[in-house]
């Protein structure tokens, strides 16, 4: 089953895979709900309207998305050569404890096929394609999306205590298309896949796997937790597995395309 936020002449609405949920209903209700609660109430309520519009990103205003970093061995190996200070990565792949940071709130989202950017003071951009846990109330993962990390290299490369700035600005983050509704079972060997065009040229290609990743989902899922409240639910992107080489950096008019598992992601490149 899959959630989709779409937007309808009377606002934003969810749907249940082809069908309108009630106009009532928002996600942060359903996150309030245990995990196996979710999936009785949506078949409960689901109504007979197909489901029209286009799609939003499969969250709303209030919900807040973090990050964790450093979770493939790739974005370990990644991070030491763009820094000034590599040891930093080396300890913290090794650690217990993971880096987990705050990314977007809700509304700063970007949904399927909405622009993404680069900062201007930027010279070295890249997109990270995530795996992007939903969890509830509980810390329980109710399901999963695609997520780009859109990151400036140079910048936390420079000094690791850049990172807000480097992760955290407008178009820095997007989700979507769905919500596919599945718990951590589902998340063990997923496919990610990332694809950019340039001009209608393909200018880079990646891939990994859940598989690939030290830490499991549900293991950062628990440290977000350890000392912070999500009455409504959240969102936790995952790391990235894929990194563009030094020699590249994204650019306006790109169009980056994120796979994970059987969700795409695709946002073009604005200035």
């Amino acid at each position: 089953m899959f959630l989709l936020r779409h937007q309808t002449d009377a606002g934003p609405r969810w749907a249940l895979d082809s069908n309108f949920l009630p106009p009532d209903l928002t996600l942060g209700n359903l996150l309030e709900l245990s995990a196996e609660a979710v999936a009785t109430r949506l078949s409960e309520v689901v109504t007979a309207q197909a489901a029209r519009g286009p799609l939003l990103a499969p969250l709303e205003p209030q919900h807040e998305v973090w990050a964790a970093g450093v979770t493939y061995l790739r974005s370990r190996d990644a991070r030491k050569a763009e820094s000034q200070a590599a040891v930093f990565y080396e300890l913290l792949y090794e650690a217990e404890r993971p880096e987990v940071f705050f990314k977007a709130v809700g509304w700063r989202v970007a949904g399927a096929g909405a622009p993404i950017r680069v900062r201007v003071d930027s010279r070295w951009n890249v997109p990270e394609p995530e795996l992007v846990l939903a969890f509830n109330s509980r810390l329980e993962i109710v399901g999963y999306c695609a997520g780009n990390d859109v990151s400036s290299r140079d910048i936390e490369g420079a000094n690791p205590l850049y990172l807000p700035q480097a992760k955290v600005y407008n178009g820095s983050c997007a989700l979507g298309p769905k919500i596919a509704l599945t718990g951590a079972a589902g998340l063990a060997d997923l496919p990610i896949n990332l694809t950019i065009k340039r001009a209608s040229e393909i200018v880079f290609r990646g891939e990994t796997s859940t598989a690939s990743m030290k830490r499991k989902p549900e293991e950062l899922l628990a440290w977000l937790g350890r000392e912070l409240s999500f009455p409504l639910g959240g969102f936790l992107m995952t790391g990235t597995g894929i990194v563009p080489g030094d020699d590249f950096s994204l650019r306006p008019g790109d169009v980056v395309r994120v796979r994970v598992g059987e969700l795409e992601l695709e946002n073009p490149v604005s200035e």
